[in-house]
């Protein structure tokens, strides 16, 4: 049995939506729903279901806007609609389907195969990643585990230069040349890292500091293997000093 939350700023369209779901399909069963779509987003921040079916002319958010809110999206989506002419823009937001009301039981049976097959494949990944990461925190030998882009990069440490903030982003810059982006702020990078090899010796930045060639004390900066200029703030040069 599927679990689905529905999203509809009409009442009767979320009670029509709901009675065709569970009438046309022993296979869905309703577990929430919402008029408010902030309510929906506080609601899907601690709850995953199997599948979300989202209306997308609402007054307050559109059904677009709603997706790129969302925090969680490890399950499949599916844009309900009166009007037609979402169709296209409702891929581009990686929506899974696209169905046009009142729904039609072909139509739904056909969403319900789609969504098992993301489930089934996603829950494969996550099985397989699960693995991984365990092989590597049990491994004598354990590497730093990346997560960015769809994939798991395990990474030595000698094969990591700096991170460098961008705001809500951050660059990992490897020995190779390679330039990392991560969905993720500075701080949270460096609890990813080993303290006793890294150092984060600015705000904006974290080094390896067996790394570094040349720290010029006048200017207040290090100069790595790569001739990469790392600044030092104020308040990080007594710590780093201590390190060196």
């Amino acid at each position: 049995m599927l679990e689905a939350v529905l999203v509809d700023d009409e009442i009767k369209a979320l009670q029509s939506l709901s009675w065709e779901l569970t009438n046309f399909s022993d296979e869905i069963k309703v577990v929430a729903s919402f008029t408010d779509p902030f309510e929906a987003l506080e609601y899907l921040l601690t709850n995953t279901p199997d599948c979300l079916f989202l209306d997308i002319e609402m007054p307050t958010m559109d059904g677009f806007q709603f997706i790129q809110k969302l925090q969680n999206k490890d399950f499949p989506v599916v844009i309900t609609t009166a009007y037609n002419q979402y169709a296209i823009k409702a891929l581009k937001h990686e929506a899974i389907d696209y169905l046009l009301k009142p729904i039609d039981t072909d139509d739904l049976n056909l969403t319900i195969a789609k969504i098992r097959k993301f489930n089934s494949k996603h829950n494969t990944y996550e099985k397989l990643e699960n693995i991984l990461l365990k092989f590597n925190s049990d491994s004598k030998h354990k590497k730093i585990t990346i997560n960015t882009d769809g994939k798991l990069l395990f990474l030595e440490s000698n094969e990591i230069l700096y991170a460098e903030s961008d705001g809500n982003y951050s660059t990992l810059y490897l020995t190779d040349g390679q330039k990392i982006l991560l969905t993720k702020k500075l701080k949270e990078v460096n609890e990813l890292l080993p303290k006793d090899i890294f150092f984060r010796i600015h705000n904006s930045f974290i080094i390896n500091m067996q790394k570094i060639k040349e720290f010029i004390k006048t200017d207040g900066y290090v100069i790595l293997e790569s001739n990469h200029k790392i600044p030092v703030s104020r308040q990080k040069k007594s710590d780093f000093l201590d390190l060196i």
